[in-house]
Order: structure tokens, then C-alpha cells, then sequence
């Protein structure tokens, strides 16, 4: 009995030794997976860095914006989010346009502009009327329109981006600078300037110096403006050097004095933000904003700026008319084709709506 004893004690003993060691490869096998993980994954800083791209969608440019976004998406592998904002009205509509498109696979988020924030703040006699839509302010509240980003880009509807929107992003804002804009000087060609008749490049083409107000800023009216038609801005700058308030406040000291230009280079938004941003902005390379048609379509140039009705203040030269005219022309089919390159098939139902326009 006692030899029978031992035998079972030996047994159990082994019965232990055997649980205790499947017991300790389980939870070693578990933790060398649990570590695999964890490695395979990655840090909140390895992560793939969101880019918001902000840009409107009007009830009238539609196309144009979708246009816009379609070639930003189709060059870039980089991780974008879109940010098209709107009025309540259109709402829907830029969501039928997204979903029931080749869009439909972006990363977007639709925002309402509410025009109330405008309210007081803008002059109604503009000779540019186009100019006072609420959309054309949107890019002095970018702050309350996309909260969690400290980068952000916004763009003009009537752009085309040929190149990767990642370079663009990669801007280096200066410390202490909430935004970089690209600077009106830089235009394609000395030859183009003697012909961009009205396309003002400089701060007298925006602001009425014989006002007071004006004289008192101290700016030269022959220093060179920039173009918020594309803007890479740094979101904490931007709050803590309330920039929206001071936007705000020369808004309304124009709405009290007329301080702005009458002339075509318009004024209405870009002469605040030539105020309140002088001498305290980055500069974008100028490959990334290519305007006033020009030589736009010369290789490198990566985003062109149609700026809104463009040709219409191109003069031909009195000595070479039809020379200058067909010149003009080549450029304007030019960015019609290359416009035409990310414009796509209309959603079902926006033929009718502009057909219904165009006969009204």
C-alpha cells in the first residue's frame, strides 16, 4: 500500500508539472501575439497625418468645385479629407453630387456656412456683386468650421490641382505666421504682366488710399498683395491671434467708410485679409498657384487658378491683334480641356436643374 502510495503521488505530481507547463505556454504564446500587435500597429504618431482640404460648393458652381476636388483626389495617394462647405439650401444637393458619383469613395464631410455671421458687415454696392456671396467669406471662419486639424488647406473653387496635394500641405508656415498665400507678383511672365490690363497685383489695386483710415496703416500702395484664392493656415495661430475678429473688424470699418477699391481687382474679401496679414505671412511656392491664366500650362505647374472671368481683362495688343487674339484663345481652350479632364457625368436629376436654369 505504501509503494502504491508513492506511484500516485509521482503521478500527480507529473499531472501538475504537465498543466503548469501548457498553462505557461498559453499565456507566453499570448503575450509574444499581444507584443506582435502591438508593434504591427501603429503609434497615434506613426499614423497617416489627415489632410483637410476646405472648399465651397455654390448653388451655381457646382460642376466646378466637384471638378476641383476630383483632381486633387486623382493625384495624390496621401490621406485627404474634404471639408466642401455650403448653404442650407444646397445641402443635399452637394451630397447627390458626391455619393452618386465618381466621388463616392473620398473621405468628406459636408459643413453649413451660415450668412448670418455676415450680417452688417458687408457693403452692398460692390462693383462686383459675384463677389459678396456669403461663400466668398468662408475662409475668414476657418477655425469654426474645422475643429480637430492644426493644418489646413483651403481652396478656391476654380482651381485644378495637376500635382500632389501632399507638396502643398508641406508648406513651412514661419513661427508666429497663421497662414502662407501665394504672392500676386508672381506671375508667368514679364510679358504677361504688360498684358493682364485690371489684374491688380499690389495693394493700391485694393484699398482707396485718399482714406484716412488707409493712409494711417503705413503700407506702401506699391507693395505686392497676395491671393487668398489658396491658403495653407496653422489653426493655433490663427485662434490665438484672433484672426477672424480682426477680419471681422475691417469688414465693418468698410461697411462705415468705404475704404476698399471700387477697381477690378475687386477688394470686397481680399482686401481685409491684405490688412490684417501684411508682412505676416508665409509664401507658398508659386508653382502652386498659377492665376490669370498666363502660361499656365507650362510643365511643373501644378495648381491653376482660373480666376473668375480672367480673359475678360486680357487686351490685345494694338500692334499685333490678331496675333494677341488667337493667343488668348489658345490659352482659353487650353484650360477648357484641361478643366474638362476632372469634370464628370452630372447625377441623375442636375441635367434637368441646369437646363431649367440656362432657359431661365
Amino acid at each position: 500500500m505504501a509503494l502504491l502510495r508513492k506511484i500516485n503521488q509521482v503521478l500527480l505530481f507529473l499531472l501538475v508539472l504537465t498543466l503548469c507547463g501548457i498553462l505557461y505556454k498559453k499565456v507566453r504564446k499570448g503575450a509574444v501575439l499581444k507584443n506582435k500587435a502591438d508593434d504591427d500597429s501603429e503609434s497615434p504618431e506613426d499614423m497617416e497625418e489627415e489632410i483637410p482640404v476646405v472648399i465651397c460648393a455654390a448653388a451655381g458652381r457646382m460642376g466646378a468645385a466637384m471638378a476641383a476636388i476630383n483632381s486633387i483626389y486623382s493625384n495624390t495617394d496621401a490621406n485627404i479629407v474634404f471639408y466642401v462647405v455650403g448653404l442650407r439650401n444646397t445641402l443635399p444637393r452637394i451630397r447627390k453630387w458626391i455619393e452618386h458619383s465618381k466621388l463616392r469613395e473620398i473621405n468628406f464631410k459636408i459643413v453649413e456656412f451660415n450668412p448670418i455671421v455676415l450680417k452688417g458687415k458687408i457693403r452692398p454696392d460692390s462693383s462686383r456683386p459675384e463677389l459678396l456671396q456669403p461663400l466668398n467669406f468662408v475662409r475668414f471662419y476657418l477655425p469654426l468650421l474645422v475643429h480637430q486639424h492644426e493644418k489646413v488647406i483651403y481652396l478656391d473653387d476654380d482651381v485644378i490641382v495637376q500635382g500632389d496635394i501632399q507638396e502643398l500641405y508641406d508648406t513651412t508656415l514661419a513661427l508666429g505666421h497663421a497662414a502662407a498665400f501665394s504672392d500676386d507678383c508672381d506671375l508667368p511672365s514679364a510679358q504677361d504682366i504688360h498684358r493682364l490690363v485690371g489684374l491688380q497685383n499690389t495693394y493700391m489695386g485694393y484699398l482707396d488710399y485718399r482714406k484716412k483710415t488707409i493712409k494711417d496703416l503705413g503700407i506702401s500702395p506699391s507693395t505686392c498683395s497676395f491671393n487668398p484664392g489658396v491658403i495653407v493656415a496653422n489653426m493655433t495661430e490663427w485662434k490665438h491671434q484672433r484672426i477672424t475678429k480682426q477680419l471681422e473688424k475691417w469688414m465693418q470699418k468698410n461697411v462705415e467708410e468705404n475704404l476698399y477699391s471700387s477697381s477690378l481687382g475687386g477688394g470686397v474679401a481680399t482686401s481685409p485679409m491684405l490688412i490684417v496679414f501684411h508682412g505676416k505671412y508665409s509664401t507658398i511656392n508659386p508653382l502652386w498657384h498659377i492665376r490669370h491664366l498666363g502660361e499656365s500650362f507650362q510643365e511643373g505647374n501644378v495648381l491653376l487658378h482660373e480666376h473668375h472671368h480672367a480673359s475678360t481683362y486680357i487686351q490685345p495688343r494694338a500692334s499685333s491683334p490678331r496675333g494677341d487674339l488667337g493667343h488668348l484663345f489658345s490659352l482659353t481652350i487650353r484650360l477648357t480641356i484641361c478643366k474638362c479632364r476632372w469634370y464628370f457625368q452630372l447625377p441623375e436629376g442636375e441635367h434637368s436643374r441646369i437646363q431649367e436654369k440656362d432657359s431661365g
